[in-house]
């Protein structure tokens, strides 16, 4: 029999009714009528446990309670932190092979950013649609639930990063020419992502546990996690690049065994039986319901990485017909600067998502809004930043990744260029990932898929044609301009939704 740690499940049931009367057809409340539906019974004569384990415990109640400014600043500057580490965990391994093994091997390394993000789309499949329905299994405080889902995401990411590691290995050269690659490129590519393949299991189960611990209520922790990947990272790659001369191999090498001595101590972590979400008997057995709702809420940041595979397949395609290798590289380098920006946002979004979600399975309305638009504003301020840095200096940022005139020349010219709109970036993606945050994975998917398949892909196809290179570049600040309008309106609709349902709330 399942015993769920439920408070007043009566009074939610009812509360999911009279949502479902004023219209409200998303996919949390088809969640939370799940879950509830199934489990009520017994979780009414688990209370009196339920408290004894709060107090034990502390569950982070403090979502729906404490000052907006204050819960993000605690969730999102761990968060922050841990994303701008990882950001810097790729901008090392740029940097090295760059100075260290040559023009060709970054560009051979740009190569692998469309399987890299196809990685990642089944990655945050299960790891991000995972950590949202915990944060509002918290707020429903269904924890053995919550429990369930720390096990599904353990066993789906063993069988997700399995076959994609077999599949990817078996045709590897061919999907890397169809990028882009070349007889100058090929072999870099190829020694990278053979060791990234090979180790694709434990980069799944890292990022998907750090993102359930983040997601569980110990930001602090997720970012130790982080950090302790990029330090590792940092002093093992120029030991194995230059000291054993594994040139770009050693690169590879030294990412997946600094994230296995992450996920060791991740492991260890969920392994202690005083956390009140830890690994035990019975959560391995797949639920239809848990993969299921997982699965939903996961599409859209799955469905974006997967989008941006594509679009990255065309960019290299574009660039190394109008510009050639040289060009492809230099889009790497662009790539990871805006890398940087682009995570720090993701940080205030990973800050946010946990209070979103609570306050919405809370009904707390007015709350859930003053955690939007203070994200928004700190977003914004970020991508401002980048914005002028691009404009300002962008050769010396350059720099810091090849010395070749050529390739630097190339990377300064695109920079300039795809930076254009780079400060509205910041809403366009907070937008989105509010919606997911709160189960809204339709308009989440929406908002993902504007900007890569409806905007970018025609104009990456068909701009190139009348401005070569540039046409390529120019698609980008394009596409960021008309998302982020789109992106604008769906969001002051909702927010018009939420004010409606605050005050029938309140009547």
């Amino acid at each position: 029999m399942n015993r769920i740690f439920e408070i007043d499940c009566v009074h939610l049931q009812s509360g999911l009714q009279s949502n479902k009367k004023n219209g409200i057809r998303d996919a949390f409340f088809l969640v939370q009528e799940t879950f509830l539906s199934t489990f009520a019974a017994d979780s009414r004569r688990c209370a009196g446990e339920l408290n004894s384990q709060i107090m034990t415990i502390g569950i982070p109640t403090e979502l729906g309670t404490e000052k907006i400014s204050r819960l993000l600043r605690q969730y999102a500057i761990p968060a922050i932190i841990a994303m701008t580490a990882s950001s810097l965990y790729n901008m090392v391994d740029s940097i090295f092979i760059g100075q260290g093994v040559g023009k060709y091997a970054i560009a051979g390394l740009a190569l692998t950013f469309p399987l890299m993000n196809l990685g990642a789309a089944f990655g945050s499949l299960v790891g991000v649609g995972a950590s949202t329905m915990i944060s509002v299994l918290l707020g429903q405080k269904n924890y053995e639930v919550a429990g369930k889902v720390l096990g599904n995401v353990v066993v789906l990411n063993l069988i997700v990063g399995i076959i994609y590691m077999v599949l990817v290995l078996t045709f590897l050269d061919p999907i890397l020419y169809f990028f882009g690659a070349s007889g100058q490129t090929i072999g870099y590519a190829r020694d990278y992502m053979q060791i990234i393949l090979i180790g694709n299991i434990v980069t799944h189960m890292y990022f998907g546990l750090n993102a359930v611990l983040r997601a569980s209520g110990f930001p602090k922790k997720a970012m130790i996690a982080t950090i302790l990947t990029v330090i590792t990272n940092s002093i093992m790659d120029p030991l194995f690049i230059y000291g054993f001369g594994w040139g770009i191999r050693g690169a590879a090498i030294a990412t997946i065994l600094a994230q296995t001595i992450s996920l060791t101590w991740l492991v260890v972590m969920f392994s202690n039986k005083n956390q009140l979400i830890h690994f035990k008997k019975g959560i391995y057995r797949l639920k239809a319901r848990i993969v299921k709702d997982s699965l939903a809420i996961g599409a859209s940041p799955f469905l974006m990485n997967l989008a941006s595979c594509l679009i990255v397949i065309l960019i290299n395609q574009g660039l190394k017909e109008h510009g050639g290798d040289l060009a492809i590289g230099a889009y790497g380098i662009v790539n990871r600067v805006s890398f940087v920006f682009v995570m720090i946002v993701m940080g205030l979004n990973q800050g946010m998502q946990p209070i979103a979600g609570y306050n919405f399975g809370a009904q707390k309305y007015d709350r859930l809004s003053k955690v939007l638009l203070q994200t928004i504003g700190w977003a914004t301020l970020v991508t401002v930043t980048g914005f002028i840095i691009s404009q300002v200096i962008p050769r010396r940022i350059v720099m810091i990744f090849a010395t070749d005139e050529e390739l630097i020349a190339h990377a300064v010219r695109g920079m300039k260029i795809v930076f254009l709109f780079f400060p509205i970036i910041g809403f366009q993606m907070v937008t989105s990932n509010f919606f997911q945050s709160v189960g809204m994975a339709g308009k989440s998917i929406f908002l993902s898929l504007s900007r890569q398949l409806i905007i970018l892909l025609p104009c990456l196809i068909i701009l190139p044609q009348f401005y070569q290179v540039r046409g390529v570049w120019m698609s980008i600040p394009i596409a960021d301009l008309l998302s982020s309008i789109i992106s604008g309106f769906m969001l002051y609709y909702q927010i018009n939704k939420f004010k409606k349902y605050d005050h029938a709330a309140q009547r």
